[in-house]
């Protein structure tokens, strides 16, 4: 009878740290999501990605952001600039979002093998250069495809627009691997 009690506990704190960092995700999206560089808001997603990545492992910091997308999909004004709803498939920064499933996993699963402090450093600069690759992609081709270009919209003006947050989003980075780290050995005591 304990074990089935434990076990369910354990489902109970997976589930709330999964919840949990759904809505670091909306707060990190909308903290300062007033400030618009080019078409790209400034906002904390990367960073609370990464850390659910670190913190929660790949699968379930994986499965936090991909919770955290269809509350957003499904109307909850979570995303940057308080938006939401099925429209966001189409717009140039839906990229970013998809993004942050395949940061957390994959800096979840760098974290894994590689547990130093080096390692997460290293982890979440990655992660960093997941959310940038594959989101300024999306947004090139979101704009060249199907969303109206500004006059004279080129590749390399997608990556200007991104060299703005870059300093901040790397920074955030190099914190959320030293923050991670110190905070991982804590949190994977209720996992």
């Amino acid at each position: 009878m304990t074990t089935t009690r434990s076990a369910n506990h354990s489902r109970t704190l997976q589930l709330v740290h999964i919840a949990m960092f759904s809505a670091l995700m909306a707060i990190g999206a909308n903290i300062a999501s007033f400030l618009i560089i080019g078409g790209v808001p400034i906002t904390l997603q990367t960073f609370f990605a990464i850390l659910s990545g670190i913190l929660l492992g790949s699968r379930m910091g994986a499965v936090s952001m991909i919770v955290y997308a269809f509350i957003g999909l499904a109307g909850v004004p979570v995303f940057a600039g308080f938006s939401g709803g099925m429209d966001t498939l189409i717009s140039p920064t839906f990229g970013f979002i998809i993004s942050y499933v395949f940061v957390a996993y994959i800096v979840g699963l760098i974290v894994e093998k590689w547990p130093s402090k080096k390692g997460f450093i290293v982890a979440a600069l990655a992660g960093t250069a997941i959310n940038y690759l594959f989101g300024t992609n999306w947004m090139y081709a979101a704009y060249k495809l199907w969303f109206a270009a500004p006059e004279g919209f080129t590749y390399q003006m997608a990556w200007a627009w991104m060299a703005v947050p870059l300093p901040k989003d790397l920074l955030l980075a190099v914190l959320a691997g030293l923050f991670g780290y110190r905070l991982r050995p804590i949190i994977q005591k209720y996992l």
